[in-house]
């Protein structure tokens, strides 16, 4: 249920009138098939039999793991919720600027730069905890890490040249990935 929650806040859900573009990174949907790799192993390298343990014969272990998968699920989709109607008519998967873009620090962008990742991880890993065989899931961290790297960097070089001093005091107090972590 939570998957389809999730899908509905990127592809179903109603989205505004999108403003037209100014400047784009197109290298940044190098970096989005690279984090779809990291979603595709935690999918496809599932445990057989299906809802078996992610660790044997550690029946306490497995359920406190399936409790962490569940909070960490919630909050990821709370998150990519919250970041993208904070954002508005300037979200989209590329990475752009578009006419009149602003540089959004306020709500869960108060809390981490890139909040949308953040929940994409968070639901990857919540995922790979629950359904997943334990080896795919360090090879879809990796992997999902590499490609988000890709678009951060492309996405914050926009903001950075649009938006300069405003971007640099924000970027020294906000982290880019991990909530409250610098």
């Amino acid at each position: 249920m939570l998957w389809f929650i999730f899908g509905w806040t990127f592809l179903i859900r109603k989205k505004p009138t999108s403003a037209p573009d100014t400047k784009r990174a197109p290298r940044s949907w190098a970096g989005l098939i690279l984090q779809g790799v990291g979603f595709g192993l935690v999918w496809a390298l599932y445990r057989v039999p299906f809802g078996s343990p992610l660790i044997n014969g550690q029946f306490a272990v497995n359920i406190v793991l399936q409790i962490v998968a569940v909070v960490l699920a919630v909050a990821s989709i709370w998150l990519a919720v919250s970041a993208i109607n904070e954002l508005g008519k300037q979200w989209s998967l590329a990475a752009r600027l578009t006419e009149g873009h602003k540089l959004i620090t306020s709500g869960v962008y108060g809390i981490v730069r890139h909040p949308i990742y953040t929940a994409m991880f968070g639901i990857m890993v919540a995922t790979g905890i629950i359904f997943s065989n334990w080896i795919a899931i360090p090879a879809a961290v990796v992997i999902f890490v590499i490609g988000t790297k890709i678009r951060t960097d492309l996405e914050e070089a926009l903001l950075r040249e649009a938006f300069g001093e405003e971007f640099t005091k924000w970027e020294a107090k906000v982290p880019a990935l991990v909530p409250f972590i610098k």
